[in-house]
């Protein structure tokens, strides 16, 4: 168990509008709610990047030039901040995904381990959107691995389902990747892993012994008793306006901080400080 939980604010996400929810697409909106999570305790700040024409907000984009400046207006706000930058693309095309890691350089990058079928049935039991496949494939999470080791980018294991955390040790085993390890359980995908934090001890027994985890939960209210047992195990623990917009009480939150702020309070009720940017380089082992 780590004594001090690094706290990651998940800032915009990729499904989430502007249009519809308070989440930063502009440089100056991300260095604003990026400020507001390290101020209430985000020692690492996770992005996407969104189209920055107008009325595009909705829209990823994977141009290096507003990765750059999404990061550079992020480290000005946030004096020793660490960025994690997404990866995640569907399709055969992520060559965009890569060159932001290769020209940006961040310090931390998702690597989105295995395939997931992402689905959703509505109320009406209906999709909610057209079933798609988040496809993963051992070749193109190589790809990832060898970019994010080329620039020494330390890649995050998003791991989406049980075989995906059994994966990552594979991955392992045959070399493609022998750095610093780091899992993300992503619970709460209605396909995916439920937000469950009985599930959380057999996930501990599947990952490699050494390496450090966290918990990302997507949900509303429901999540943060996940976010409770996670800082009582020792996981390293994060939120932000990706994935969620709800406290424990069922307020909806307006702001980062506030995610911040309740996700911090987690780690004190289970005796755990709260680690700073430059506790958090020395426990994950970022080169820079």
């Amino acid at each position: 168990m780590s004594d001090k939980a690094v706290i990651t604010c998940a800032l915009n996400g990729v499904l989430t509008d502007p249009k519809q929810h308070n989440v930063p697409v502009t440089p100056e909106q991300m260095a604003r709610e990026a400020k507001a999570a390290f101020d209430a305790g985000a020692s690492i700040m996770h992005i996407h990047l969104r189209q920055q024409a107008p009325n595009k907000g909705h829209l990823p984009s994977w141009e290096v030039a507003v990765s750059k400046e999404i990061q550079q207006a992020i480290r000005e706000a946030c004096p020793g901040v660490i960025i994690n930058h997404t990866s995640g693309v569907s399709g055969p095309n992520y060559s965009g995904a890569l060159d932001c890691i290769r020209e940006t350089r961040p310090e931390i990058a998702a690597c989105n381990a295995g395939s997931l079928n992402y689905l959703k049935v509505k109320a009406d039991n209906s999709w909610a959107w057209p079933p798609m496949m988040f496809d993963n494939a051992v070749e193109k999470v190589k790809d990832y691995l060898d970019v994010m080791n080329s620039v020494g980018t330390i890649p995050e294991f998003e791991c989406f389902d049980v075989g995906i955390v059994r994966c990552v040790g594979m991955y392992h085993q045959v070399g493609m990747y022998r750095g610093p390890l780091e899992y993300n359980f992503v619970m709460g995908v209605a396909s995916g892993m439920p937000a469950d934090p009985e599930l959380l001890p057999i996930l501990l027994k599947l990952k490699r012994p050494e390496a450090h985890w966290q918990v990302t939960a997507i949900g509303r209210e429901e999540i943060w008793p996940l976010h409770q047992r996670c800082a009582e195990l020792g996981g390293h623990l994060r939120t932000g306006l990706e994935d969620a917009f709800y406290l424990a009480d069922g307020k909806k939150v307006t702001s980062n901080g506030q995610l911040i702020e309740a996700i911090a309070a987690c780690a004190r009720r289970a005796g755990r400080d709260i680690a700073s940017p430059a506790e958090a380089r020395k426990i994950f082992g970022t080169k820079r």
